[in-house]
């Protein structure tokens, strides 16, 4: 039995391992995309990866590793299957098949998603699963909308809705001794405010979209307020780094929205430029890299221990957003938009090098002692 059961173990951590992969191929392709659009020499050309760049970043990427987290929490083979769908999905976005087959297979892995929440409200009526499912209803939003042809930049509420309130659930659950009951309603309704403004974006898009702009940072307002990461930021050691990290987040999170609530839609040049890499270069990731410790050893049974070397790829990161979007983007300066996305692309990399290698080394370490 015992025989058994570590063989089951090994399976399902097996699945788990597999499903991280393919989300780091996803974010590899998302960043060469990403390369592409910068007027750059990419590793692969591809006709399509330019215009799919955002979506295989946004749910093929972080929708695979979000859902990966909480299937893991659930505790379920079934819930296996939603991380497992959206991992396919950007893979079809990438390989030569045709986009239906793609969007099909993402649309499956975020209402996959929906049940994984629907299985933790169960356990659990919890108001931090409550927020994070809306932001999961908003990207099945999104991609029923985008195969119905509608282009990405409209889609923007509904797939910055569907980080901003998972990161958002998520955030809660860890202030959870800290919230009062007044700030978890508040954080509620912040969530459903987005969730309509998401809708009015797409009937009305001036008023969507600058109503958006203003349900983001009412959230954001009550998140900062809150989080454990204002008290955590003057520790030491891991409690430092990913409160560094989460408030250098909450930083870009607001200026993606004071530009809805002052200039509205950004449909097109440096505006959507802006919008788009704060929330999920310097929103999404910035949050991803703080967690990574706490998150990976979850998921692939890896140790990754905190290191000072963990602050170089984040502080990069930093810099690149400050170079390409306030000096290329705000001051007009292509040549420091080029050089600070080209910087953002290494310090992704750097980001996943570093930890592979802590991973690597955490594994020698285990088999050198037993």
């Amino acid at each position: 039995m015992a025989v058994r059961a570590a063989h089951v173990g090994r399976t399902a951590t097996g699945w788990r391992v597999g499903i991280a992969l393919a989300a780091v191929v996803a974010l590899l392709a998302g960043l060469n995309g990403g390369l592409q659009l910068l007027g750059l020499d990419a590793p692969v050309t591809s006709g399509r990866l330019p215009q799919v760049h955002a979506v295989v970043l946004t749910l093929g990427f972080v929708g695979t590793v979000i859902a990966l987290e909480r299937a893991v929490a659930l505790a379920s083979r079934a819930a296996c299957a939603a991380p497992a769908l959206l991992a396919i999905g950007a893979l079809s976005l990438v390989l030569p098949v045709p986009l239906v087959l793609a969007k099909a297979f993402l649309l499956a892995g975020t209402l996959g998603l929906v049940f994984v929440y629907v299985r933790l409200w169960r356990r659990q009526r919890d108001h931090a699963v409550l927020i994070s499912a809306l932001g999961a209803v908003l990207a099945v939003g999104a991609n029923i909308l985008w195969w119905g042809q509608l282009p990405v930049p409209l889609l923007l509420p509904w797939l910055v809705g569907f980080v901003v309130l998972t990161i958002a659930g998520e955030r809660l659950e860890l202030a959870r001794v800290a919230i009062p009951a007044s700030g978890e309603t508040a954080l509620v309704a912040g969530a459903a405010s987005i969730v309509v403004a998401a809708i009015a974006s797409l009937l009305w898009p001036y008023g969507g979209v600058v109503g958006f702009g203003a349900a983001v940072l009412a959230l954001l307002v009550v998140l900062v307020r809150y989080d454990v990461a204002r008290r955590t930021v003057r520790s030491r050691g891991l409690a430092r780094y990913m409160a560094a990290g989460m408030l250098a987040a909450y930083g870009w999170l607001a200026v993606a929205g004071v530009i809805w609530l002052v200039a509205g839609p950004a449909y097109q040049g440096a505006r959507l430029d802006v919008v788009v890499h704060a929330v999920f270069l310097g929103f999404a990731f910035s949050t991803i890299m703080a967690h990574a410790p706490v998150i990976l050893p979850a998921i692939t049974r890896g140790a990754v221990a905190y290191r000072y070397v963990l602050w170089v790829p984040v502080a990069a990161l930093q810099a690149a957003l400050i170079l390409r979007l306030v000096v290329g983007d705000g001051f007009g300066v292509e040549s420091a938009w080029r050089v600070g996305g080209v910087a953002g692309v290494a310090a992704l990399l750097l980001f996943l090098a570093t930890v592979a290698a802590m991973m690597l080394h955490a594994g020698l370490a285990k088999n050198t002692v037993s």
